[in-house]
Formats: structure tokens, C-alpha cells, sequence
């Protein structure tokens, strides 16, 4: 496995998982803990990573972010909400669980 293949699996594992050590990253792919924190380190210049030391520490990755997800404009959140009055019962339910889904968290509710 290449450094970049290494380190896409480490952000795919990290955005599945949420968090995870440098220990069990370093044995599930076959490497040292160094090397682990040599990726995370260069991952954390790219992607929203970050690292707590200590009891419960690890690797963490920024709520909200989900690799290859993509969010709606803002214009697209506001039309949305805009037709929500037109709607009722499950249609309602149905265009708010699209804006909770796929609006970034600080542009809804920027617009409710």
C-alpha cells in the first residue's frame, strides 16, 4: 500500500468510525505509530482532523464533515424552506429531513 492509498484508508476510517487511536490504525495497517502520526499530521493540513492526548484521546474528526458528502448552496436551503409553508403532514417531513440532511449545519439554521 502506497503513503497516499495509506492515508486515504486512514480518512475513510476515520469518517466511518468518528475517532480512533494511533495504536489501532498502526496495527490494522500494518505499520508503526510514527508513521500513523506522520499521516494523521499531513492529513490534518487537508481534512478536519484533530488529535486529543490523554485518558479518552485519539483522532478525531470534526462533526459534521463526512468525506465526499456535498452540501446545498444557500439558495438552494432558502427555496426549500420557502416551499416548506406550501406543504404539510409527510411532504413536510419528507423536504425537512432533506434540508437536515444535506444543508450544512450553520446555513440551516442560519435560515429556519
Amino acid at each position: 500500500m502506497s503513503v497516499s492509498e495509506r492515508r486515504a484508508e486512514i480518512i475513510e476510517i476515520l469518517c466511518r468510525r468518528r475517532y480512533d487511536t494511533r495504536s489501532n490504525l498502526a496495527f490494522e495497517l500494518g505499520v508503526s505509530k510514527r508513521t500513523i502520526e506522520l499521516d494523521i499530521a499531513a492529513l490534518s493540513l487537508e481534512y478536519p482532523i484533530y488529535t486529543q492526548q490523554g485518558n479518552g484521546g485519539g483522532i478525531y474528526v470534526v462533526e459534521g464533515f463526512y468525506l465526499h458528502r456535498r452540501f446545498m448552496s444557500t439558495k438552494q436551503v432558502q427555496t426549500l424552506i420557502e416551499i416548506c409553508v406550501t406543504l404539510d403532514g409527510e411532504q413536510l417531513q419528507i423536504v425537512e429531513s432533506i434540508i437536515r440532511d444535506f444543508a450544512k449545519p450553520k446555513t440551516y439554521k442560519e435560515n429556519k
